[in-house]
């Protein structure tokens, strides 16, 4: 991790800390690419027909979906114990008060959405009766007792928290995107691997 004195003017943290933590952005892309992937598969496997394949991809998707369960507590508790480099001062004072809420609220939900995103499935899947096997050989415990009626009214929630997600994700991208290209600020190099 760079780091520099902690009275340096350019917006370093107490820490010295310029960058994020190799562990920060390896949890950061990883995470990044699965969510994305796992949504894009989402959406193609739910347009499918009834078939043993379309039950095949929903077994992947909740292995997929348990998976990313796990690497975002592993991402809070590196986050909760680790903190992460303050926005630099010259980045700080450009940016007006509304973006420095919408970055700090569109973290906070970011963060939210990755954990109850799965936490849904995983209750629905439990309610419709369908148990959560990872990768096949894993059992993982009922969280609900089956109830169809609590998975007919959990179904369209799982859906709704990862289209909120996805478009969370996509603020995200376009303030990356405006950052980088608009003002030339130099943020993106702190979550580059290098």
């Amino acid at each position: 991790m760079n780091t520099v004195a902690a009275t340096s003017p350019t917006g370093r943290t107490a820490t010295g800390a310029t960058r994020y933590s190799g562990v920060a952005i390896a949890l950061h892309w990883v995470l990044g690419l699965a969510l994305i992937g796992l949504f894009a598969f989402g959406l193609y496997m739910t347009g499918l027909p009834f078939s043993p394949a379309r039950l095949k991809y929903f077994n992947w998707h909740k292995w997929a979906g348990m998976t990313i369960l796990i690497l975002s507590l592993l991402r809070i508790f590196w986050r909760l114990t680790h903190r992460p480099p303050e926005l630099p001062a010259a980045v700080t004072r450009a940016m007006p008060r509304w973006q420095h809420v919408a970055h700090a609220g569109t973290h906070h939900l970011m963060y939210l959405l990755f954990l109850a995103v799965p936490l849904i499935g995983w209750v629905y899947s439990c309610a419709a009766g369908f148990p959560v096997v990872l990768f096949g050989l894993l059992p993982l415990p009922d969280l609900v007792g089956k109830s169809p009626e609590l998975a007919q009214a959990l179904k369209p929630w799982h859906g709704y928290a990862a289209y909120a997600l996805a478009a969370l994700v996509v603020l995200h991208v376009g303030a990356v995107i405006k950052h980088q290209f608009i003002d030339r600020d130099g943020l993106l190099s702190r979550m580059i691997p290098h």
